[in-house]
């Protein structure tokens, strides 16, 4: 598993594999339609609740697959089966109906997500305190170049003016779901994981990052080409923008969308 800059952990996570879930239709249902949804890692636990709930109202199949919203990306732009495309930030979904990739109108913020530091350890995290002192050897962020929670991960070390004295203990995951391996494995100490990713976890110590610190992680979804004349997708859309999508989203930490 490459990581950056130099330290070499076990292997958590495979890079660059999707994890793949098929939700069947309701009993009873003749022939429910599909749904390919393309879902930024960090919304993974939200997603498969939502499409066990899509599946109870209409009968219709998700399949989902995640990554990093930069990796999906560009998945889509190879021609990826996919026909909806929920990503961590506004940029991507923004730039695949410039491109041409997705239907014009159809984009919106279905969740605002905040970051966290987090240790498995009881008592590590306190804090900013815990950033400034720097006493860890790896500090686990996602790949900010693809994943917007490790953007804003940066953003947070360098407006504590702490990211040049701690840039060499930084090990990325390709996504935020391997970030938090990365630390839940103990091959980091410390890591900058997604609030929604510790819902129902007591145990070790984390500190909830201030909005102020970093840019607001608005996620958009977005209807691509290849879903325009699905209308499972189209519904898919419609229930990630209704109250039961909106209940499940705020139990695991995310703010509202647009």
């Amino acid at each position: 598993m490459p990581l950056r800059p130099m330290f070499r952990l076990r292997p958590v996570l495979a890079a660059g594999i999707f994890i793949v879930l098929a939700l069947s239709g309701r009993p009873g249902t003749a022939l429910g339609g599909e749904v390919r949804a393309a879902v930024a890692a960090n919304f993974s636990a939200a997603a498969k609740d939502i499409a066990g709930l899509f599946a109870k109202e209409t009968g219709h199949k998700t399949v989902l697959s995640f990554g990093s919203t930069g990796q999906l990306y560009t998945q889509v732009t190879q021609g990826a089966p996919f026909d909806v495309f929920l990503a961590a930030d506004r940029a991507r979904p923004q730039k695949a109906v410039t491109e041409g990739f997705a239907v014009p109108d159809s984009r919106f913020t279905y969740a605002t997500g905040r970051i966290v530091v987090y240790s498995r350890d009881a008592g590590r995290v306190d804090g900013e305190a815990t950033l400034r002192a720097g006493k860890f050897t790896r500090l686990a962020i996602a790949n900010p170049a693809t994943a917007p929670y490790g953007s804003a991960a940066v953003e947070t070390l360098r407006a504590l003016g702490v990211y040049d004295a701690l840039r060499g203990r930084i090990v990325q995951g390709n996504n935020i779901a391997q970030t938090f391996q990365f630390v839940d494995s103990g091959n980091a100490e410390v890591g900058f994981v997604a609030l929604s990713q510790l819902a129902g976890i007591s145990t070790g110590s984390k500190w909830v990052v201030p909005q102020n610190l970093h840019a607001v992680i608005a996620q958009d979804a977005v209807l691509l080409k290849r879903g325009a004349r699905n209308e499972a997708a189209r519904a898919f859309l419609q229930l990630l923008r209704g109250p039961q999508a909106r209940a499940v989203m705020e139990k695991l930490g995310y703010g509202p969308g647009s």
